[in-house]
This record gives C-alpha cells, structure tokens and sequence, in this order.
C-alpha cells in the first residue's frame, strides 16, 4: 500500500473516528459529570445559562475598546472559515463523495481564494496577538500554537492543491487535515463544541446567585 492509498483509505477513517469518538467523550464527560452540591439560595439559573451563551458573542461596553481586535479578527477568521469549509468547490465534492452522497451550490474559485487570504491573514493576527499580548501570551499554551500553526498549513496546503493537478500535494492536504481530526478532540480546538456548554454553565452558575454573568 502506497503512501495516497493509505492517506485516501485507512487514514481517513481512523481519522474520522477518533474525531467522532473524541468528541463524543468530552461532551459526555460534561454531561455525567456530578453537579456541586448547592448551599446557598438559590434564584433563576436556566435563564442566566442562556442569556450567557448569546451576551458572550460581543464583549462587555467596559471592555469593547480593549478587545477589539481580538474580536474583530476572530469573527473574521471563523466566518471565512466557515464559508470555506461550507462552500468551497473542492470540499463539497469531497462531501459528496465521501460523506453525504449529495452536493450543494458551492462559490467560485477566485472568490474561495479570496476569501482563503482573509482568513489566513485573519488567523497570521490572531497568532501575533496570542504571542505578543502579555496576558495572551501567558495563558497560551503549546497545544494552542500547535492548533492555530496546524489549521494554518492545512489551509496553506488546500490552496495549493486547490486545482488537483498535483497529486502529491492533494496527499499532504488530505493528510494534515487528518491530522487536525485527530488531535481536535483533545486540544484547544474543542471550544468549537465547548462554548455552549462552557458559557450556559457559567451562567447559570451566577445566575443561580442572582448575578448577571
């Protein structure tokens, strides 16, 4: 077996289940996980776990001067993202054939170019940010720079792959991207399915104190 075959075949699918199963794990260890016992008073706690999972989506007034830019370029990077993943030529025939059988309208390929050099300058800011700010750079940890670094050759990689005229370089986008399956689970990368959760818990925490979290 050559190095595409076991990209296209066994790689792939060991890929996809330790990203499906990774997932299922994490959320599963929240959702068995014991509740604290509670001693104080308590007040309205569910509409506080919802308030705080839509107020988290812009930051404080005292605070939106401050975070700015993180926010700024972090809202870029996510949305473009999004729209690559979603609606690039090359991932939804990928889609088709497979994962899901069928396709849908996908955008043209200068403006999935396009759209790839904003979020790549998107995420070249966030990372800058993560190194250079004090607080950001102390609360980083190698596993964060790992994630960003990763998603950043996957998508270098799939822009240069993009035509499929190479086949080599279609092999190592494919194989980064099964790398980032991989460690996704157990990495920094996981708030993509945590925020929810995370941000509701908070919330209803302080809200069960009668605090706007």
């Amino acid at each position: 077996m050559g190095i595409a075959e076991l990209v296209d075949g066994p790689l792939w699918y060991f890929s996809v289940a330790v990203f499906v199963v990774g997932v299922a794990w994490r959320l599963a260890r929240i959702i068995v996980a014991p509740a604290r016992t509670e001693f104080s008073a308590v007040s309205s706690h569910a509409a506080g776990g919802a308030a705080a999972v839509f107020s988290r989506f812009l930051p404080r007034r005292e605070m939106r001067a401050a975070s700015a830019y993180q926010y700024g370029w972090g809202y870029l990077f996510h949305v473009t993202l999004f729209i690559l993943l979603l609606f690039g030529r090359v991932h939804v025939e990928f889609y088709e054939a497979r994962i899901f059988g069928f396709s849908w309208v996908t955008m043209p390929d200068w403006l999935f170019l396009l759209v790839s050099e904003l979020s790549f300058a998107a995420l070249l800011m966030l990372l800058l940010y993560r190194a250079m700010e004090p607080v950001t750079r102390l609360l980083s940890t190698r596993g964060d720079y790992f994630g960003s670094i990763l998603i950043l050759l996957v998508m270098l990689s799939g822009c240069m792959a993009m035509d499929q005229t190479a086949e080599p370089l279609r092999v190592i986008h494919l194989f980064l991207a099964e790398v980032l399956l991989i460690w996704f689970p157990f990495g920094s990368l996981m708030h993509a399915f945590l925020f929810v959760p995370s941000r509701a818990y908070t919330g209803a925490w302080f809200g069960r104190r009668g605090i706007a979290a």
